[in-house]
C-alpha cells in the first residue's frame, strides 16, 4: 500500500491516540469540574472501551458491502461529534455520553483503516503497514498528549476536547479526499458467523481480549501513578512525555523487528519485559527519576504487545480478515476497558502504590494463557512468486473527482 495512503490513515490514529492518551493526565481535572472521584473519572475510559468493543464487530456487519473510504469517513465525523458533545456537557452522564458516540465513530474508523492496510499490503509487509498506522498512536504520545496537557492548563479540559475535534475534522478532509475508493471482499453472515466458530480465532480473540489489560491498568490512571513520588503538573507532563517518547522509538524499531522475528515472539518478549519493569516499578515508585525510566520501557514495549497480536489474528483469519479485524479491535478495547476497570477498583482500594505490583501478577497471567495456547510457528519469508494478499474489489471513482479506479493496484 502506498506510503502516503498509509500516512493518511495514520493521521486519524493519530488524533484518536490523542484523545486516548491525553485523558489520563486530564483526570484530576475532569473530576474536580464534574464533581466526581477520580476513579469515577477514570470510568471514562472504560465507557469509551466497551461502547468501542460491542460498536466495532455491529459496524462491519452493517458497512460491510460499503465503500471503505466512506466508512472511514463517516468514522471520524461521528468522532467528531462525540468530541464536541463532551466539550459542552454540563454533568458527568452528558460527558460519557459524549465518549460513547466518540466511541463508535473510532470503532468505524480504526477497524477499517487496519483492515484496508492489512488486505492492500503484500504479507510480507503487513505488519509493517500495520505499524505505519499505529505510529500515527505513538506520534501522539510524543506530541499530542504533552500539547494536550499544556492547553489543559491554559484553557481546562474542554479546550482541550475542542482542539481534538478541530484535528478529528482536518482528519476526516483528508481521509475522505485521499483515499481511493475501495471495497474490501464480500463477507457473508455465515462467514462471519464462522469466525466465531473458529477455535483458533476465538483463542487469539481471547488473548486480545487480555493483552493491553496488564498496561492500561498503570497507564489509564498515569496521573495518580507518578502521584507517589511527585506532585506537580510539571511531573505528569515530563512522565507522559517519557512515555510516549518510548512508545514512538517502539513503534518506529517494531517494523525491523517484525521483519526478523515472528509475532509470537515479540509479543511474548513483550509480556516478559512488562512484568519485569512493573515488578521493578513497584519498588522504586516512591522516586521519581527511576519511576520516569519504567515509564519509558514500558512505552518501548507497547506497540509490541498490540501490532504482533493484530498480525497473528489477521493470518489466522484468512478470507474473513476483515471481520476478525473488526472483533480484534473490539477485544483489544475490553481489554483496555478491563485494565482501566481493574486499575479503578486498585485505585479505590488500596492506592497507587499497588497498580504496579497488581499489573505484574496480571501480565504473568496474560503471559502464561499466550505460552499456552500458541500454535504460531516460524514460517520462511515469503518468496517474490509468493501469491499476493486477496486483492480487493475498487468502486471506480466518480468521474468529477478524477480519480483513477483501484483495480487491485491499490498496494
Amino acid at each position: 500500500m502506498p506510503g502516503a495512503r498509509l500516512s493518511v490513515l495514520a493521521l486519524g490514529t493519530f488524533v484518536l491516540g490523542v484523545d486516548g492518551f491525553v485523558l489520563p493526565g486530564l483526570l484530576h481535572d475532569v473530576a474536580g469540574d464534574l464533581s466526581v472521584s477520580v476513579a469515577t473519572a477514570g470510568q471514562l475510559t472504560t465507557a469509551f472501551s466497551v461502547a468501542y468493543a460491542v460498536g466495532s464487530p455491529i459496524i462491519a456487519t452493517v458497512t460491510g458491502r460499503a465503500d471503505r473510504r466512506a466508512v472511514i469517513g463517516a468514522g471520524m465525523a461521528v468522532f467528531l461529534v462525540g468530541m464536541v458533545l463532551q466539550a459542552l456537557g454540563p454533568t458527568y452522564p452528558a460527558v460519557l455520553a459524549g465518549r460513547v458516540v466518540a466511541a463508535l465513530g473510532a470503532a468505524a474508523f480504526q477497524a477499517n483503516a487496519f483492515a484496508v492496510a492489512g488486505v492492500l499490503s503484500r504479507p510480507e509487509r503487513r505488519a509493517r503497514a500495520f505499524a505505519v498506522i499505529g505510529a500515527g498512536s505513538s506520534l501522539a504520545t510524543v506530541l499530542g498528549v504533552p500539547f494536550g496537557l499544556l492547553l489543559g492548563q491554559w484553557w481546562g479540559w474542554r479546550g482541550v476536547m475542542w482542539v481534538i475535534a478541530g484535528l478529528a475534522a482536518a482528519a476526516m478532509v483528508l481521509t475522505t479526499v485521499s483515499l481511493p475508493s475501495v471495497t474490501l471482499p464480500r463477507t457473508s453472515l455465515r462467514d462471519r458467523l464462522r469466525v466465531l466458530t473458529t477455535p483458533r480465532l476465538l483463542v487469539l480473540l481471547g488473548v486480545s481480549a487480555l493483552v493491553l489489560a496488564p498496561l492500561n491498568l498503570v497507564t489509564a490512571y498515569s496521573a495518580a501513578l507518578v502521584g507517589v513520588s511527585a506532585s506537580s503538573d510539571g511531573a505528569v507532563l515530563a512522565a507522559l512525555l517519557v512515555f510516549g517518547a518510548g512508545f514512538f522509538l517502539g513503534n518506529r524499531a517494531l517494523g525491523r523487528l517484525a521483519d526478523r522475528f515472528t509475532s509470537l515472539t515479540l509479543l511474548s518478549g513483550a509480556l516478559t519485559g512488562l512484568i519485569a519493569v512493573m515488578a521493578a516499578l513497584a519498588g522504586v515508585q516512591h522516586r521519581f527519576g527511576p519511576t520516569l525510566v519504567a515509564l519509558f520501557v514500558l512505552g518501548l514495549l507497547g506497540t509490541c504487545l498490540f501490532v504482533p497480536q493484530q498480525d497473528r489474528v489477521f493470518g489466522a483469519a484468512g478470507d474473513a480478515a476483515p471481520v476478525a479485524l473488526g472483533l480484534n479491535g473490539s477485544m483489544i478495547y475490553v481489554g483496555t476497558a478491563l485494565g482501566a476497570a481493574l486499575g479503578g477498583t486498585v485505585l479505590s482500594g488500596a492506592g497507587a502504590v499497588w497498580l504496579a505490583p497488581s499489573s505484574a501478577v496480571l501480565g504473568a497471567a496474560v503471559l502464561a494463557l499466550v505460552r499456552l495456547t500458541a500454535r504460531d510457528r516460524r514460517t520462511p519469508a515469503p518468496s517474490p512468486t509468493a501469491a499476493p494478499a486477496p486483492a480487493p474489489t475498487a468502486a471506480p471513482a466518480p468521474a468529477a473527482e478524477g480519480a483513477p479506479a483501484c483495480a487491485g493496484q491499490c498496494g
